[in-house]
């Protein structure tokens, strides 16, 4: 299973280490403040004993899980994580009742709420389509961002489940996701691309989820390529 790395730079506080983990190509991230050793999962799927694992080589304690909606293949692990780190979960309200029957702690983010690991900050992003409680995580250092299944390389999630919103999703593609910066790294959900992960400058280049920008051309997009 992949493990990718990357450091806090010299002016990053946070460090991202994202891994490949269980049979549907999920990908996980442990974010870390080497500074002051606090850190956060987002989605801790499966494997939770690699994510532990990964925190505690590197003097970690994981004090927050940071979710990007509640699709079972992305919170399979989560009452394991909560059981071995105690944390606070944090998700869209829309999602803070399911999570309750798996986490004692459980905190709704608004939109453009800013959550502390140690020294450095994660942003909720609110983009809705996939599911209605869709957040994507920025991380204005080191200049990345973590879509879950909103955005993937080289396509997107699904419009098609219950709670699925096309318009939204094009909104949330478009608009929201359209208003980082180019060079911002892209963490996807799953590892369903050429690469595990990507920058925003070459999706909106080559990504036909935000190459076809209205509604109806997104909708034709989707019902040719699922």
């Amino acid at each position: 299973m992949s493990v990718e790395s990357v450091p806090a730079s010299e002016d990053a506080t946070l460090e991202i280490v994202q891994m490949e983990v269980g049979l549907l190509q999920n990908f996980c991230e442990v974010i870390g403040c080497p500074a002051t050793g606090e850190a956060a999962f987002v989605d801790p799927a499966f494997e939770v004993d690699r994510l532990l694992a990964a925190a505690e080589q590197r003097g970690w304690k994981v004090t927050s899980i940071l979710l990007t909606h509640t699709h079972d293949d992305h919170i399979a692990g989560l009452d394991e994580a909560v059981a071995a780190t105690g944390a606070v979960v944090r998700c869209h309200p829309v999602e803070v009742e399911r999570v309750r029957a798996q986490a004692a702690k459980v905190e709704a983010v608004s939109d453009g709420e800013r959550v502390a690991i140690g020294r450095g900050v994660v942003q909720a992003l609110y983009t809705p389509g996939h599911t209605p409680g869709c957040v994507c995580w920025y991380l204005p250092e080191p200049g990345a961002v973590i879509t879950g299944d909103v955005l993937f390389v080289g396509s997107c999630g699904g419009v098609s489940y219950p709670g699925s919103d096309p318009a939204a999703m094009v909104d949330s593609l478009q608009r929201r996701l359209g208003d980082l910066p180019e060079e911002t790294k892209l963490y996807p959900g799953h590892d369903y691309g050429e690469t595990p992960t990507s920058t925003l400058a070459w999706e909106r280049l080559h990504n036909p989820a935000l190459t076809n920008e209205t509604v109806e051309a997104f909708c034709r997009y989707k019902r040719v390529r699922g």
